[in-house]
């Protein structure tokens, strides 16, 4: 019996540092590890843009090519979530290919950044790098940005809302309407709730503010959230 115990609480001990490497170290490393590759990714871009400049901001907002399934086409940039957050977004949401690799990942069969219609995306709130662990502090009027090759589109944060996993109408143009043409541009992030459960969604909406061509330099909407 005691032979028993011994081997038990050991097992308990090992399970327990498991759960400390993957629900805390090392979704520090990732999260770390992604906000370094957004950081890249803008460094490659001004690099670009710098060797090529493009048009300043003449007011028409640019077209996205629709991304491949992993395919990196954007970052994600809250300020909200700190002055160095980043997080890679690529096309699709599959775990294997997007969401665990990636970072954020956009849903094919909605819009793409600035167009009229919804902008939705999903992310973790915990394990790998659980870019999306904070959505639920965002505050009304908070920066969502979105940096492309081209330039940033910057939303604001409207509000919030939970649902069951099968309300997918969340991702309509329009979300929560069925059959509605789509007049505003809205981003809408979607994650798990709550934190290390998948029972339900958390919903959070934002709506398109402007484009900032990157020829013009990074926006004001990226300064960092103080309070």
């Amino acid at each position: 019996m005691g032979f028993l115990g011994e081997i038990l609480l050991t097992a308990g001990a090992l399970m327990l540092l498991y759960l400390v490497w993957q629900l805390w170290y090392n979704d520090m490393v990732e999260r770390g590890q992604q906000d370094r590759e957004a950081a890249s990714l803008t460094e490659k871009w001004d690099a670009e843009e710098s060797a090529q400049p493009g048009t300043p901001n003449d007011g028409v907002v640019p077209v996205i090519a629709a991304p491949g399934d992993g395919e990196i086409f954007a970052t994600l940039r809250i300020p909200r979530f700190g002055p160095d957050y980043g997080a890679p977004l690529a096309g699709g949401v599959s775990k294997a290919k997007t969401l665990d690799k990636a970072g954020i990942g956009h849903y094919p069969d909605t819009q793409l950044p600035g167009q009229a219609g919804n902008f939705a995306v999903a992310g973790h709130r915990n394990t790998h790098g659980a870019p999306l662990n904070l959505v639920a502090d965002l505050r009304v009027g908070d920066a969502i940005v979105i940096e492309t090759r081209e330039g940033w589109f910057t939303y604001r944060y409207r509000n919030s809302e939970y649902v069951q996993p099968t309300a997918v109408d969340v991702l309509n143009p329009v979300p929560r309407e069925d059959s509605v043409a789509a007049t505003q541009s809205v981003i809408t992030l979607t994650s798990c709730n709550p934190k290390m459960s998948t029972a339900e969604r958390i919903i959070a909406y934002g709506l398109f503010e402007s484009f900032t061509p990157r020829a013009d330099g990074a926006p004001t909407s990226l300064t960092p959230t103080e309070g």
